[in-house]
């Protein structure tokens, strides 16, 4: 790429000059919806660190200053991501039409902005306390990762996947550091969320890559992300089972030592994930665009029994369950 590309998309066209509104834009608070990977972690941190269920005033003070740190923070990256990413979404036939590629923006101005998205979501970490301030500096800096050379992560295989998915766990620690900042979740969950962010950009991945490479668009999937040279759909079919299957596991180790009860819940979160990848396979996914995932009926319906089945099981004591972690073997009579 040459320095022309800051004034020319690959069309050619002359891009125009960037307004206030556009600076906004790249913050893509459009995305907010991710966050809904917090709640879980104030939901099981309410639940295992509260047995009594007593309910603190400050919870909801912390919930409220730990949702709008995780914002900014994460709108920081997303400015950040699409500054250094807007000549290679210009290859790509959805994000060629972000706000980076179609206008001229003044770097000087983008940076302040990331540093002042970055700051204010630190300032308000920093009130949470506790484990918060460094998880919410955890996802800064793993956007930087991501997204800076040269470590740059997106751009090498696999580990663009380990290390965007990398933002799955820390939002499950914000979530449980609102509402106990002295402790981190079992680590059978962290690494269970882990899996299943991977689970969620293999799946991604996967459909940009059949809806660009079924139009013989490999070479501009290549310009797009470096990544994808190392891909193929075979192999990113079966990245998503092994992702699957290690986000299970480690779901299991949970469900066994914290709260059997979940295991009544696992039928739903199979479901999920089989809808999820599902949608893999259809052309022009909204699994390529996260924040219009609620879009998906089927997905919605998956998502909210899931949910409430996690609820009821997070609440509803069943002693008798408690049977199937102990070891049982059957005889043939004799």
């Amino acid at each position: 790429m040459t320095a022309e590309l800051n004034n020319i998309s690959p069309g050619n066209e002359i891009r125009s000059l960037g307004e206030l509104g556009d600076y906004v834009r790249l913050a893509r608070l459009d995305h907010m919806t991710k966050h809904v990977f917090i709640i879980p972690g104030i939901i099981l941190a309410y639940v295992l660190r509260r047995p009594s269920g007593q309910w603190h005033q400050a919870d909801l003070t912390n919930i409220v200053i730990g949702f709008a740190s995780a914002i900014f923070i994460a709108s920081a990256n997303y400015v950040i991501n699409e500054w250094l990413d807007r000549e290679f979404d210009a290859f790509h036939p959805l994000k060629s039409q972000r706000t980076a590629v179609r206008r001229t923006l003044s770097a000087p101005l983008v940076y302040a902005e990331y540093f002042f998205l970055a700051a204010l979501g630190l300032i308000l970490a920093h009130q949470v306390g506790g484990i918060f301030l460094p998880a919410a500096a955890s996802l800064l800096v793993a956007g930087l990762i991501y997204n800076v050379r040269p470590i740059r992560s997106k751009d090498r295989p696999f580990l663009d996947v380990l290390s965007e998915s990398l933002n799955n766990p820390i939002r499950l620690v914000l979530g449980w550091a609102m509402i106990d900042p002295w402790s981190m979740p079992p680590s059978s969950l962290l690494f269970c969320y882990w899996m299943s962010g991977a689970f969620l950009m293999a799946c991604k991945r996967l459909s940009e890559y059949r809806d660009i490479a079924a139009d013989g668009d490999l070479d501009m999937l290549w310009r797009y992300r470096q990544s994808f040279k190392h891909y193929s759909n075979e192999i990113l079919t079966v990245s998503c089972f092994l992702y699957a299957m290690m986000a299970v596991f480690f779901l299991a180790i949970f469900l066994i030592k914290y709260r059997i009860e979940y295991i009544l819940a696992f039928p739903f979160i199979a479901f999920l994930f089989a809808t999820y990848f599902w949608l893999s396979f259809i052309p022009a996914s909204v699994v390529q665009r996260p924040e219009r995932l609620f879009r998906s009926r089927r997905l919605m319906l998956a998502v909210f029994a899931s949910i409430t089945a996690l609820l009821v099981t997070s609440f509803v004591d069943i002693p008798r369950l408690a049977r199937f972690t102990e070891p049982h073997l059957i005889f043939y009579p004799q």
